[in-house]
């Protein structure tokens, strides 16, 4: 008899073991599903529907062409299917977010109503949220408190894609559907800024993930100092196949040794994903609110005027070049370097004064490796209201980030077309030059960013004010 693996963010064959325990039981004759859920398809922009399409495609030619495709309520549509194939068995690997957990809950009570056992196994991340405690055994506040503890963790290893298996294909609807039932849920603040697609998106699917990751062992050795320069092939680009599974973060691990300052310093950078999603398993409420309740009371612009500058903000015209630099290649890309990330994050949070929650937004909107729990928890450790944040009145300087960390201007120049002519230093200044020395055609400095790096601090002690007189 037949049963039944439903893929969600486990787009591979290898080293699932969620996979291997459906071969089992179904004796070597599987049915894989994927299902088109609105819950999750609306916020997400086409960027990442049409990475998520590419990397279906991919699965299913992997799968023999047999992937069943169907839209609509898990709970009803694996009912179903499970009815239509005799299958009592279904699988899938765990998830640990708030609204997947609340989802396989009324899936498992759907499917029990007929008599089908609902397996969930394993998870996404190398060590399953919830596992790292702190010695008085309470969650991990602080992630250096939770790389002691998952470091501690023992690192199975991968195992190989099951052989001898008989793909069967159900009922099944077109991956148009996916497109269909995708991009829906657009904020008012995005105006019609949320229809730009990026230009060109990066080659999906398991094979190329690990390649991208074979071609990363080479230069692993001088990740701890090459991860921040965004002009560089500096980092891995495997984010989009975390987001969607089709590497798992143990084949990661099990190949980045440890031995040297920067594979220590790549895999600190797995672990940062893992304690994002171990904060939001045991706060959920990350996803909308502040973690740190004093900064309920910091105060934030909502106005007209508070849309225009965020579309300037989303567009890439601040007049600030390693901003604009940096929001441009997420519309050109679909994906941005971290280090500039959290330089937009806190010029929209601390120069704008806007909420953290609109550029949540936009980020999971454009980002083809938009992930709820990473991407939430970093903008909240940029916005200084989360778990382990970093203190509000931290605040990036776009001109010195842009000094330090592209003193060339050659992520500039690739980037912001108006000053590919215009050389370093001066292409690296707000307004890309002053005076005579502008650059013409591009934005003059939309804010003063030491006024209104004033202006957030006192923001800021305002809170903290309102917060004490709350008590």
């Amino acid at each position: 008899m037949s049963s039944i693996f439903w893929f969600r963010r486990d787009l591979r064959l290898a080293d699932n073991p969620a996979l291997i325990a459906a071969v089992r039981a179904g004796d070597g004759d599987v049915v894989p599903v994927w299902i088109v859920d609105t819950t999750f398809s609306s916020p997400a922009g086409p960027n990442r529907v049409k990475f998520l399409r590419a990397t279906l495609e991919s699965l299913d030619v992997s799968l023999n062409k047999k992937l069943t495709i169907r839209s609509g309520d898990p709970a009803k549509e694996l009912l179903a299917l499970a009815k239509e194939v005799g299958a009592t068995e279904v699988f899938a690997t765990g998830d640990y977010a708030p609204k997947g957990q609340a989802r396989d809950e009324q899936v498992r009570a759907s499917l029990a109503s007929a008599g089908v056992k609902l397996h969930f196994i394993d998870s996404p991340y190398s060590v399953i949220p919830g596992t790292v405690r702190t010695q008085t055994g309470t969650p991990c506040r602080v992630f250096t408190a939770f790389r002691r503890g998952w470091e501690l963790q023992p690192l199975e290893t991968p195992i190989e894609a099951p052989t001898g298996v008989s793909w069967t294909k159900g009922t099944s609807v077109s991956l148009d559907e996916l497109v269909k039932h995708s991009a829906t849920n657009r904020p008012h603040y995005f105006g019609d800024l949320g229809l730009v697609e990026a230009k060109t998106l990066p080659t999906a699917g398991e094979e190329v993930a690990h390649q991208l990751l074979q071609n990363f062992l080479p230069s692993v050795d001088a990740y701890n100092e090459a991860r921040n320069i965004p002009s560089i092939a500096g980092v891995s680009r495997l984010s989009p196949h975390l987001r969607f599974g089709t590497i798992h973060p143990r084949q990661i691990l099990n190949t980045v040794d440890g031995m040297s300052t920067g594979s220590v310093q790549y895999r600190s950078e797995i672990c940062w994903r893992e304690f994002y999603a171990d904060v939001l398993f045991h706060n959920p409420q990350a996803v909308k609110s502040n973690l740190i309740p004093t900064m309920d009371y910091l105060r934030v612009d909502t106005d007209d005027k508070a849309v225009e500058r965020f579309q300037m903000w989303a567009k890439g015209q601040t007049g600030y070049p390693m901003v604009d630099a940096a929001m441009r290649q997420l519309l050109e890309d679909g994906w941005m370097h971290n280090r500039v990330r959290m330089l937009v994050a806190s010029f929209l949070v601390k120069h704008l004064h806007l909420d953290w929650r609109w550029g949540a937004k936009w980020f999971m909107w454009h980002l083809i490796d938009g992930d709820i729990a990473s991407n939430q928890n970093g903008w909240q450790w940029t916005a200084g209201t989360g778990t382990d944040a970093a203190p509000f009145y931290r605040v990036f300087n776009p001109s010195l980030q842009a000094e330090r960390f592209d003193p060339q201007g050659l992520f500039i120049h690739k980037y912001v077309s108006e000053l590919r002519d215009i050389p370093a230093p001066q292409c690296l200044q707000p307004g890309g030059g002053e005076g005579l020395l502008a650059a013409p055609g591009y934005f003059p400095p939309m804010v003063d960013a030491a006024t209104e790096r004033d202006d957030a601090l006192a923001r800021y002690a305002e809170a903290k004010e309102l917060a004490k007189a709350n008590k």
